[in-house]
């Protein structure tokens, strides 16, 4: 335990120096995911109803925050997988004492640590810039948010799985921000079957929260059902199928191989 606090402790810190550092990297991300919504925004008020303006675009804010999280979440490994094969280091990678699954995971958590601080920049940023102030209740949102990143990162190693076999997805992943925005801007009151996929109940019920002003109360246990059971069983799943892409690779000896 204390050797994995090491390596995430390690982590953040380098995931953090690397916002830093590439400055310009990082200023451009958020540039262009402000833009996006700046034509999202304007977009809605010259062809949307102007009765419903205030509310969708309260919408449009937490799905596109949403949208830039997930694909965080949802691609980090992959992309840390590739970016390693790339370089040759990939192999050294699994010559760690501790298991290459855990640092991967530590790699995400730093990387969740250190976006969430620029999600919350980009929230206010475009509260400020729509006039539109969402209800940010912390005591309702942190444990749904929580149990919705449990799925995302379950779908992630699914990812990280296919990167350690196949190492370049940087074409999937591409492809991938368009399914992940399919999956938070649709709503489940148009999709209700989508409530099965992965991290979309919990972005439903987030939205509740910060548009509708609902609280844990609120919700039903069929919502909690939904939630808790999405989070096992992607998580469970995604990590499952990590580790068995993780066993094929060593056994066929790709890891050394780009």
């Amino acid at each position: 335990m204390t050797s994995f606090w090491n390596v995430l402790r390690v982590n953040t810190k380098m995931e953090y120096l690397e916002l830093v550092r590439y400055k310009a990297n990082t200023i451009s991300l958020l540039l262009t995911f402000y833009i996006i919504f700046i034509a999202m925004m304007f977009g809605i008020q010259v062809i949307g109803d102007p009765a419903q303006a205030g509310t969708n675009t309260q919408f449009v804010i937490v799905n596109y925050i949403f949208w830039y999280f997930a694909m965080m979440v949802l691609q980090s490994i992959g992309w840390t997988i590739s970016d390693e094969a790339m370089k040759g280091t990939l192999e050294q990678l699994f010559m760690s004492p501790v298991s290459p699954w855990k640092i991967f995971l530590s790699r995400m958590f730093g990387m969740i640590f250190n976006h969430f601080v620029l999600v919350i920049f980009l929230l206010f940023v475009s509260m400020a810039t729509a006039g539109q102030w969402l209800n940010l209740n912390p005591f309702a949102i942190i444990p749904i948010l929580l149990l919705t990143l449990a799925s995302m990162i379950g779908v992630s190693f699914v990812i990280a799985g296919m990167a350690l076999i196949f190492k370049q997805v940087s074409a999937f992943l591409q492809i991938l921000q368009f399914i992940i925005a399919g999956l938070t801007f649709v709503p489940l009151s148009v999709a209700p079957f989508m409530v099965a996929a992965p991290f979309v109940k919990g972005v439903d019920m987030t939205r509740q929260v910060m548009i509708n002003g609902y609280t844990l109360a609120d919700f039903t246990m069929i919502d909690y059902a939904w939630l808790i059971g999405n989070s096992i069983v992607y998580g469970i799943i995604g990590v499952g199928i990590y580790l068995a892409c993780e066993k094929y690779a060593m056994k066929k000896g790709l890891l050394g191989h780009y």
